[in-house]
Protein backbone atom coordinates (compact mmCIF):
# COMPACT_ATOMS: atom_id res chain seq x y z
CA UNK A 1 0.00 0.00 0.00
CA UNK A 2 2.96 2.07 0.30
CA UNK A 3 3.69 1.92 -2.62
CA UNK A 4 0.99 4.56 -3.45
CA UNK A 5 2.56 7.50 -1.59
CA UNK A 6 5.50 9.28 -3.61
CA UNK A 7 7.22 11.29 -0.60
CA UNK A 8 9.34 14.39 -2.68
CA UNK A 9 8.07 17.18 -0.29
CA UNK A 10 8.18 14.99 2.64
CA UNK A 11 10.74 12.73 1.56
CA UNK A 12 13.72 13.74 4.32
CA UNK A 13 10.54 14.54 7.48
CA UNK A 14 12.76 12.52 9.57
CA UNK A 15 15.81 13.51 8.79
CA UNK A 16 17.85 14.01 11.53
CA UNK A 17 17.86 18.30 11.95
CA UNK A 18 16.50 18.34 8.47
CA UNK A 19 15.96 21.63 8.69
CA UNK A 20 19.69 22.54 8.60
CA UNK A 21 21.26 23.64 4.88
CA UNK A 22 24.10 21.14 5.66
CA UNK A 23 21.25 18.45 6.03
CA UNK A 24 19.10 19.81 2.87
CA UNK A 25 22.25 20.04 0.70
CA UNK A 26 23.04 16.55 1.92
CA UNK A 27 19.93 15.47 -0.12
CA UNK A 28 20.72 17.57 -2.96
CA UNK A 29 19.50 20.77 -1.88
CA UNK A 30 20.21 24.08 -3.67
CA UNK A 31 21.17 21.85 -7.14
CA UNK A 32 17.93 23.01 -8.71
CA UNK A 33 19.24 26.74 -7.87
CA UNK A 34 22.53 25.95 -9.88
CA UNK A 35 20.47 24.92 -12.77
CA UNK A 36 17.87 27.60 -12.90
CA UNK A 37 20.62 30.12 -12.78
CA UNK A 38 21.69 28.89 -16.04
CA UNK A 39 18.34 29.12 -17.39
CA UNK A 40 17.13 32.28 -19.04
CA UNK A 41 13.87 33.42 -17.13
CA UNK A 42 11.46 32.84 -19.82
CA UNK A 43 13.00 29.09 -19.69
CA UNK A 44 12.08 28.34 -16.55
CA UNK A 45 8.39 29.90 -16.91
CA UNK A 46 7.89 27.57 -20.16
CA UNK A 47 9.20 24.17 -18.09
CA UNK A 48 6.70 25.36 -14.80
CA UNK A 49 3.94 25.23 -17.70
CA UNK A 50 5.24 22.25 -18.92
CA UNK A 51 5.15 20.64 -15.76
CA UNK A 52 1.47 20.91 -15.32
CA UNK A 53 1.78 22.41 -11.82
CA UNK A 54 -1.22 23.90 -10.74
CA UNK A 55 -1.60 26.56 -7.30
CA UNK A 56 -1.81 24.25 -4.48
CA UNK A 57 -3.26 26.94 -2.41
CA UNK A 58 -6.89 26.33 -2.96
CA UNK A 59 -8.04 27.08 -6.53
CA UNK A 60 -5.70 25.32 -8.82
CA UNK A 61 -4.76 28.13 -10.63
CA UNK A 62 -1.70 27.24 -13.35
CA UNK A 63 1.50 28.06 -11.41
CA UNK A 64 3.55 29.03 -15.12
CA UNK A 65 0.92 30.97 -16.55
CA UNK A 66 -0.03 33.10 -13.18
CA UNK A 67 4.07 33.61 -13.40
CA UNK A 68 3.97 34.24 -17.51
CA UNK A 69 0.97 37.27 -15.84
CA UNK A 70 3.60 39.29 -15.35
CA UNK A 71 4.20 41.98 -17.77
CA UNK A 72 8.28 42.72 -18.26
CA UNK A 73 8.15 45.67 -20.12
CA UNK A 74 7.21 47.28 -16.72
CA UNK A 75 9.53 49.45 -15.19
CA UNK A 76 8.32 49.04 -11.91
CA UNK A 77 9.84 46.52 -9.85
CA UNK A 78 8.41 42.82 -9.66
CA UNK A 79 7.77 41.55 -6.43
CA UNK A 80 7.50 37.35 -5.49
CA UNK A 81 5.12 36.73 -2.64
CA UNK A 82 4.46 33.91 -0.45
CA UNK A 83 1.60 33.12 1.25
CA UNK A 84 2.04 31.39 4.20
CA UNK A 85 -0.70 32.49 6.19
CA UNK A 86 -2.58 29.23 6.90
CA UNK A 87 -5.29 29.21 8.85
CA UNK A 88 -8.67 27.52 7.84
CA UNK A 89 -9.66 24.89 10.13
CA UNK A 90 -8.59 21.47 9.11
CA UNK A 91 -5.51 22.76 7.45
CA UNK A 92 -2.35 21.58 8.61
CA UNK A 93 0.06 20.84 5.50
CA UNK A 94 2.40 24.29 5.09
CA UNK A 95 3.26 24.83 8.88
CA UNK A 96 4.67 21.13 9.44
CA UNK A 97 5.90 21.40 5.91
CA UNK A 98 8.31 24.74 6.99
CA UNK A 99 9.28 23.69 10.13
CA UNK A 100 10.40 20.37 8.45
CA UNK A 101 12.77 21.70 5.18
CA UNK A 102 12.26 25.28 4.73
CA UNK A 103 15.09 25.36 2.98
CA UNK A 104 12.98 23.54 0.30
CA UNK A 105 10.53 26.63 -0.05
CA UNK A 106 13.70 28.88 0.17
CA UNK A 107 15.23 27.60 -2.86
CA UNK A 108 11.87 27.33 -4.86
CA UNK A 109 11.45 30.80 -3.76
CA UNK A 110 14.79 32.00 -5.26
CA UNK A 111 14.05 29.69 -8.44
CA UNK A 112 10.54 31.83 -8.96
CA UNK A 113 12.09 35.14 -8.40
CA UNK A 114 14.28 34.55 -10.76
CA UNK A 115 11.89 33.64 -13.09
CA UNK A 116 10.04 36.49 -12.98
CA UNK A 117 13.04 38.61 -13.03
CA UNK A 118 11.71 39.68 -9.55
CA UNK A 119 14.41 40.93 -6.93
CA UNK A 120 12.42 40.89 -3.73
CA UNK A 121 10.78 38.45 -2.23
CA UNK A 122 8.80 37.78 0.97
CA UNK A 123 7.16 34.80 3.00
CA UNK A 124 4.46 36.06 4.50
CA UNK A 125 3.70 33.68 7.70
CA UNK A 126 1.10 33.43 10.01
CA UNK A 127 1.70 35.82 13.45
CA UNK A 128 1.08 32.75 16.18
CA UNK A 129 3.33 30.23 14.59
CA UNK A 130 6.10 31.82 16.01
CA UNK A 131 8.16 28.83 16.12
CA UNK A 132 7.73 28.44 11.91
CA UNK A 133 8.79 32.23 11.67
CA UNK A 134 12.04 31.63 13.75
CA UNK A 135 12.75 28.68 11.91
CA UNK A 136 12.14 30.21 8.48
CA UNK A 137 13.99 33.06 9.79
CA UNK A 138 17.11 31.18 10.91
CA UNK A 139 17.19 29.33 7.51
CA UNK A 140 17.27 32.32 5.28
CA UNK A 141 20.11 33.68 7.19
CA UNK A 142 22.17 30.28 6.72
CA UNK A 143 21.01 30.72 2.89
CA UNK A 144 22.83 34.58 3.11
CA UNK A 145 25.60 33.62 4.37
CA UNK A 146 26.12 30.76 1.83
CA UNK A 147 25.63 33.10 -0.98
CA UNK A 148 21.96 32.15 -1.55
CA UNK A 149 20.80 35.05 -0.76
CA UNK A 150 21.46 38.52 -1.63
CA UNK A 151 23.68 40.10 -4.44
CA UNK A 152 25.17 38.14 -7.53
CA UNK A 153 23.89 34.42 -6.65
CA UNK A 154 26.03 32.11 -7.20
CA UNK A 155 28.02 34.21 -9.88
CA UNK A 156 25.40 34.54 -12.07
CA UNK A 157 24.48 38.55 -12.06
CA UNK A 158 21.41 37.75 -10.03
CA UNK A 159 19.68 39.09 -6.93
CA UNK A 160 17.04 38.51 -4.71
CA UNK A 161 16.46 39.55 -1.43
CA UNK A 162 14.13 37.76 1.26
CA UNK A 163 12.02 39.06 4.27
CA UNK A 164 10.05 36.56 6.39
CA UNK A 165 6.95 38.71 7.46
CA UNK A 166 5.10 37.91 10.41
CA UNK A 167 1.23 38.71 9.97
CA UNK A 168 -1.27 39.63 12.85
CA UNK A 169 -3.20 36.71 12.88
CA UNK A 170 -6.29 37.29 10.68
CA UNK A 171 -7.86 34.69 8.58
CA UNK A 172 -8.81 37.21 6.11
CA UNK A 173 -5.16 38.08 5.27
CA UNK A 174 -4.99 34.11 3.63
CA UNK A 175 -7.06 36.47 0.91
CA UNK A 176 -4.66 37.52 -1.83
CA UNK A 177 -5.36 41.21 -1.94
CA UNK A 178 -6.34 41.27 2.06
CA UNK A 179 -2.26 39.83 2.33
CA UNK A 180 -0.62 42.47 -0.21
CA UNK A 181 -2.49 45.38 2.23
CA UNK A 182 -1.69 43.81 5.40
CA UNK A 183 2.17 43.52 3.82
CA UNK A 184 2.12 47.15 3.13
CA UNK A 185 1.28 47.87 6.72
CA UNK A 186 -2.90 48.34 6.50
CA UNK A 187 -5.35 46.58 7.92
CA UNK A 188 -5.86 43.37 6.02
CA UNK A 189 -8.68 43.89 3.79
CA UNK A 190 -9.64 42.46 0.32
CA UNK A 191 -9.18 45.01 -2.72
CA UNK A 192 -11.35 45.62 -5.86
CA UNK A 193 -10.16 43.75 -8.97
CA UNK A 194 -9.24 45.07 -11.34
CA UNK A 195 -6.45 45.32 -11.72
CA UNK A 196 -5.08 42.61 -10.54
CA UNK A 197 -1.61 41.56 -8.60
CA UNK A 198 0.44 40.71 -11.95
CA UNK A 199 -0.51 44.09 -12.71
CA UNK A 200 -0.78 46.40 -9.53
CA UNK A 201 0.11 43.95 -6.62
CA UNK A 202 2.64 45.12 -3.99
CA UNK A 203 3.60 48.36 -4.01
CA UNK A 204 1.04 49.02 -7.09
CA UNK A 205 3.84 47.26 -8.93
CA UNK A 206 3.59 43.45 -10.44
CA UNK A 207 3.16 40.67 -8.35
CA UNK A 208 2.75 37.18 -8.21
CA UNK A 209 1.34 35.74 -5.12
CA UNK A 210 1.71 31.73 -4.17
CA UNK A 211 0.99 29.34 -2.07
CA UNK A 212 4.00 27.45 -0.10
CA UNK A 213 3.46 24.44 -1.78
CA UNK A 214 3.33 25.68 -5.31
CA UNK A 215 6.67 27.30 -4.87
CA UNK A 216 8.39 24.37 -2.91
CA UNK A 217 7.28 22.06 -5.37
CA UNK A 218 9.36 24.26 -8.21
CA UNK A 219 12.86 22.85 -7.60
CA UNK A 220 11.58 19.22 -7.56
CA UNK A 221 10.57 20.40 -11.57
CA UNK A 222 14.02 21.67 -11.94
CA UNK A 223 15.95 18.79 -10.50
CA UNK A 224 13.80 16.10 -12.00
CA UNK A 225 11.71 17.69 -15.73
CA UNK A 226 8.54 18.70 -16.51
CA UNK A 227 8.18 15.18 -17.71
CA UNK A 228 9.25 13.56 -14.79
CA UNK A 229 6.87 15.41 -12.02
CA UNK A 230 4.09 15.11 -15.66
CA UNK A 231 4.18 11.60 -15.28
CA UNK A 232 2.34 11.82 -11.50
CA UNK A 233 -1.23 12.57 -11.28
CA UNK A 234 -3.31 12.55 -13.59
CA UNK A 235 -4.22 14.03 -17.01
CA UNK A 236 -5.45 17.65 -15.82
CA UNK A 237 -4.11 17.47 -12.71
CA UNK A 238 -0.64 16.51 -12.50
CA UNK A 239 2.21 15.74 -9.63
CA UNK A 240 2.20 14.55 -6.38
CA UNK A 241 0.84 16.55 -3.21
CA UNK A 242 0.89 16.83 0.24
CA UNK A 243 -3.04 15.36 1.67
CA UNK A 244 -3.79 16.55 5.56
CA UNK A 245 -5.54 13.51 6.82
CA UNK A 246 -7.47 14.35 10.49
CA UNK A 247 -10.58 13.88 12.77
CA UNK A 248 -11.60 9.69 13.31
CA UNK A 249 -8.94 8.01 11.20
CA UNK A 250 -6.11 5.70 12.90
CA UNK A 251 -3.35 7.84 12.22
CA UNK A 252 -3.79 11.36 10.98
CA UNK A 253 -1.17 13.19 9.51
CA UNK A 254 0.32 14.10 6.43
CA UNK A 255 0.68 11.71 3.22
CA UNK A 256 2.10 12.85 0.33
CA UNK A 257 1.19 10.54 -2.87
CA UNK A 258 -0.18 11.65 -6.46
CA UNK A 259 -3.19 13.75 -7.31
CA UNK A 260 -6.14 11.13 -8.03
CA UNK A 261 -5.84 8.83 -5.30
CA UNK A 262 -9.34 8.36 -3.53
CA UNK A 263 -10.40 8.59 0.17
CA UNK A 264 -10.28 5.37 0.46
CA UNK A 265 -6.86 4.78 -0.07
CA UNK A 266 -5.50 7.74 2.18
CA UNK A 267 -7.77 6.01 5.23
CA UNK A 268 -6.54 2.74 4.08
CA UNK A 269 -2.96 4.10 4.66
CA UNK A 270 -3.81 5.93 7.84
CA UNK A 271 -4.64 2.32 9.23
CA UNK A 272 -8.55 2.88 8.30
CA UNK A 273 -11.01 4.42 10.98
CA UNK A 274 -11.37 4.25 14.40
CA UNK A 275 -12.54 0.96 15.79
CA UNK A 276 -16.17 1.82 16.14
CA UNK A 277 -16.35 4.71 13.34
CA UNK A 278 -18.04 4.34 10.07
CA UNK A 279 -17.48 7.47 7.73
CA UNK A 280 -20.43 10.02 7.77
CA UNK A 281 -18.81 12.83 5.89
CA UNK A 282 -15.74 14.37 5.04
CA UNK A 283 -14.28 17.69 3.80
CA UNK A 284 -11.87 17.25 0.08
CA UNK A 285 -10.33 20.89 1.14
CA UNK A 286 -10.86 22.02 4.36
CA UNK A 287 -13.64 23.59 6.30
CA UNK A 288 -14.74 26.38 3.59
CA UNK A 289 -15.61 23.57 0.68
CA UNK A 290 -18.73 21.58 0.48
CA UNK A 291 -19.02 18.49 2.34
CA UNK A 292 -19.32 14.81 0.98
CA UNK A 293 -20.31 11.50 1.96
CA UNK A 294 -19.53 8.18 2.14
CA UNK A 295 -20.88 8.08 -1.45
CA UNK A 296 -17.65 9.70 -2.64
CA UNK A 297 -15.24 7.37 -1.24
CA UNK A 298 -14.16 6.32 -4.64
CA UNK A 299 -14.05 9.40 -6.19
CA UNK A 300 -10.39 10.52 -7.50
CA UNK A 301 -9.07 13.37 -5.72
CA UNK A 302 -8.02 15.60 -8.55
CA UNK A 303 -9.56 19.39 -9.51
CA UNK A 304 -11.86 18.31 -11.54
CA UNK A 305 -13.23 14.75 -9.98
CA UNK A 306 -14.40 16.77 -7.06
CA UNK A 307 -15.40 19.67 -9.01
CA UNK A 308 -18.00 17.25 -10.67
CA UNK A 309 -18.86 16.18 -7.70
CA UNK A 310 -20.02 19.59 -6.22
CA UNK A 311 -16.90 20.62 -3.83
CA UNK A 312 -13.70 21.89 -4.44
CA UNK A 313 -10.05 20.19 -4.19
CA UNK A 314 -9.01 23.50 -2.24
CA UNK A 315 -5.67 22.40 0.26
CA UNK A 316 -6.96 18.89 0.33
CA UNK A 317 -7.73 19.28 3.86
CA UNK A 318 -9.58 15.69 4.67
CA UNK A 319 -11.61 15.84 7.54
CA UNK A 320 -13.30 12.63 8.49
CA UNK A 321 -15.77 12.23 10.30
CA UNK A 322 -17.77 9.25 12.01
CA UNK A 323 -21.99 8.87 12.82
CA UNK A 324 -21.27 10.13 16.49
CA UNK A 325 -20.58 13.50 14.81
CA UNK A 326 -23.25 15.89 15.17
CA UNK A 327 -23.02 17.68 11.57
CA UNK A 328 -25.31 20.93 12.61
CA UNK A 329 -23.29 21.64 15.44
CA UNK A 330 -19.75 20.89 13.44
CA UNK A 331 -21.12 23.27 10.67
CA UNK A 332 -21.96 25.60 13.13
CA UNK A 333 -18.56 25.54 14.89
CA UNK A 334 -17.25 26.08 11.66
CA UNK A 335 -19.15 29.06 11.04
CA UNK A 336 -18.50 30.79 14.45
CA UNK A 337 -15.14 30.74 12.93
CA UNK A 338 -16.08 32.52 9.48
CA UNK A 339 -18.40 34.67 11.67
CA UNK A 340 -15.10 35.74 14.18
CA UNK A 341 -12.86 36.20 11.07
CA UNK A 342 -14.85 38.17 8.92
CA UNK A 343 -13.19 41.60 7.84
CA UNK A 344 -16.52 43.44 8.03
CA UNK A 345 -15.70 45.60 4.80
CA UNK A 346 -18.84 44.08 2.86
CA UNK A 347 -22.61 43.95 4.25
CA UNK A 348 -23.49 40.17 2.76
CA UNK A 349 -20.37 38.72 5.13
CA UNK A 350 -20.28 40.89 7.93
CA UNK A 351 -24.02 40.66 8.57
CA UNK A 352 -24.85 37.46 6.93
CA UNK A 353 -22.41 34.98 8.97
CA UNK A 354 -23.75 36.60 12.30
CA UNK A 355 -27.11 35.85 11.50
CA UNK A 356 -26.23 32.43 10.03
CA UNK A 357 -24.54 31.83 13.37
CA UNK A 358 -27.76 32.76 15.38
CA UNK A 359 -30.25 30.12 13.17
CA UNK A 360 -27.29 27.71 13.79
CA UNK A 361 -27.26 27.76 17.69
CA UNK A 362 -31.02 27.67 17.57
CA UNK A 363 -31.06 24.09 16.00
CA UNK A 364 -28.04 23.22 17.42
CA UNK A 365 -29.46 23.75 20.46
CA UNK A 366 -33.08 22.12 19.81
CA UNK A 367 -34.94 25.55 19.57
CA UNK A 368 -34.99 25.72 16.04
CA UNK A 369 -38.13 27.66 14.39
CA UNK A 370 -40.25 27.04 11.73
CA UNK A 371 -38.76 28.16 8.62
CA UNK A 372 -35.20 28.14 9.72
CA UNK A 373 -34.11 25.59 7.17
CA UNK A 374 -35.35 28.15 4.53
CA UNK A 375 -33.64 31.30 6.37
CA UNK A 376 -30.42 29.31 5.74
CA UNK A 377 -30.19 28.50 2.47
CA UNK A 378 -31.88 31.92 1.66
CA UNK A 379 -28.72 33.48 3.80
CA UNK A 380 -26.44 31.88 2.19
CA UNK A 381 -27.81 32.42 -1.19
CA UNK A 382 -27.41 36.31 -0.32
CA UNK A 383 -23.96 35.85 0.56
CA UNK A 384 -22.72 33.97 -2.48
CA UNK A 385 -21.15 35.41 -5.26
CA UNK A 386 -22.04 38.68 -3.37
CA UNK A 387 -19.15 39.09 -1.00
CA UNK A 388 -15.90 40.97 -1.26
CA UNK A 389 -14.24 37.82 -1.55
CA UNK A 390 -14.00 34.48 -0.88
CA UNK A 391 -14.59 33.71 2.53
CA UNK A 392 -18.23 34.95 2.31
CA UNK A 393 -18.72 32.00 -0.42
CA UNK A 394 -16.72 30.07 2.42
CA UNK A 395 -18.51 30.80 5.02
CA UNK A 396 -21.86 29.38 3.31
CA UNK A 397 -20.17 26.23 1.22
CA UNK A 398 -20.36 23.75 4.66
CA UNK A 399 -24.35 25.02 5.57
CA UNK A 400 -25.31 24.49 1.86
CA UNK A 401 -24.04 21.31 1.51
CA UNK A 402 -24.72 19.98 4.81
CA UNK A 403 -28.18 20.81 4.28
CA UNK A 404 -28.45 19.18 0.82
CA UNK A 405 -27.00 15.28 2.54
CA UNK A 406 -28.31 15.90 6.39
CA UNK A 407 -31.53 17.34 6.12
CA UNK A 408 -33.03 15.36 8.68
CA UNK A 409 -30.31 16.77 11.41
CA UNK A 410 -31.30 20.39 10.73
CA UNK A 411 -35.30 19.06 10.95
CA UNK A 412 -34.91 17.62 14.09
CA UNK A 413 -33.08 20.62 15.52
CA UNK A 414 -36.47 22.02 15.83
CA UNK A 415 -36.80 20.42 18.96
CA UNK A 416 -33.94 17.98 20.08
CA UNK A 417 -30.84 19.51 20.98
CA UNK A 418 -27.60 18.00 18.76
CA UNK A 419 -25.97 16.87 22.37
CA UNK A 420 -29.25 14.44 22.97
CA UNK A 421 -29.06 13.30 19.58
CA UNK A 422 -25.32 12.68 19.45
CA UNK A 423 -24.32 13.02 23.11
CA UNK A 424 -20.35 13.16 23.19
CA UNK A 425 -20.21 9.91 25.42
CA UNK A 426 -20.65 7.81 22.25
CA UNK A 427 -18.06 9.75 20.53
CA UNK A 428 -15.37 6.73 19.26
CA UNK A 429 -13.17 9.57 20.26
CA UNK A 430 -13.75 9.81 23.69
CA UNK A 431 -14.23 6.18 24.58
CA UNK A 432 -11.15 5.36 23.44
CA UNK A 433 -9.55 7.97 25.80
CA UNK A 434 -11.83 6.53 28.39
CA UNK A 435 -10.81 2.65 27.91
CA UNK A 436 -7.20 3.85 27.36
Amino acid sequence: MTDTLTPVLTADWGTDRAWTLDAYRSAGGYQALDKALKMQPAEVVEMVKESGLRGRGGAGFPTGMKWSFIPQDNPKPKYLVVNADESEPGTCKDIPFMMATPHTLIEGVIIAAHAINAKQAFIYVRGEVLHVIRRLRAACREAYEAGYLGRDILGSGVDVDLVIHAGAGAYICGEETALLDSLEGRRGQPRLRPPFPAVEGLYASPTVINNVESIASVPSIIRGGHEWFASMGTEKSKGYVIYSLSGHVKKPGQYEAPLGITLRTLIELGGGMREGSELKFWTPGGSSTPLLTAEHLDMPLDYESVGAAGSMLGTRALQVFDQTTSVVRCVLRWTEFYKHESCGKCTPCREGTWWLVQTLQRLDGGQGREGDIELLLDLCDNILGRSFCALGDGATSPITSAIQHFRDEFEAGMHTPSRELFPPAASTLFAQEVTA
